[in-house]
């Protein structure tokens, strides 16, 4: 509820939720947040949980390390501006840039992976989620439990991030891709055309 007394109230009483909406679509645990950002677990679920008012020597570490703009953590104001400034993401070789600007819900990232050969060592993965991505350019290497698949533009997968899985380019040439990702199992639904 809007507070016209303090409006710095209304925002920070928000920030909380929206640390754990973008803790958990990284499928982050509270410790290794702390450790990437030099705060305490208690900290951060104290934060989290609203029992903790944030100062902003915290909020910079936690945008940081969750690839968001401040202006996010706090829900600042629009300025009026309905462009999406776009900010890149370096993480683990992979470069990610962030198309949704909202926490919680289905997130949209294009991903660029880098040639193989430079890309970090294959290590599959699980987590809780459903993806979907669709091959922008290049080629990409999509492994899936004990399947191995190779994409080229224009095609697309859906799969249970519960499924052991990577996703890495094919060859010498980065592979591009848009990817959408529900924390919560949510799927992308595609209708034919004409529906």
């Amino acid at each position: 509820m809007d507070n016209p007394d303090n409006p710095a109230e209304d925002v920070l009483a928000g920030v909380g939720p929206r640390l754990r909406a973008l803790r958990r679509a990284r499928s982050a645990t509270l410790a290794a947040l702390a450790n990437e950002t030099g705060l305490t677990a208690s900290t951060l679920s104290r934060l989290e949980n609203g029992k903790l008012r944030p100062t902003l020597e915290q909020l910079l570490p936690l945008a940081r390390a969750h690839g968001v703009p401040l202006d996010d953590l706090v829900a600042a104001p629009p300025t009026g501006d309905p462009r999406i400034h776009l900010r890149p993401v370096r993480r683990s070789g992979l470069v990610m840039v962030p198309l949704t600007r909202r926490a919680g819900g289905i997130q949209a990232y294009k991903v660029i992976y880098p040639p193989a050969g430079r890309s970090p060592t294959m290590k599959l993965q699980t987590h809780e989620g459903y993806e979907w991505f669709y091959v922008l350019d290049g080629h990409a290497r999509f492994v899936l439990g004990e399947r191995e698949f190779r994409l080229g533009a224009g095609e697309a997968a859906e799969f249970d991030t519960r499924i052991p899985h990577w996703i890495g380019s094919a060859d010498s040439r980065p592979a591009e891709v848009l990817t959408l990702f529900g924390a919560q199992g949510e799927r992308a639904h595609l209708a034919p055309a004409g529906h």
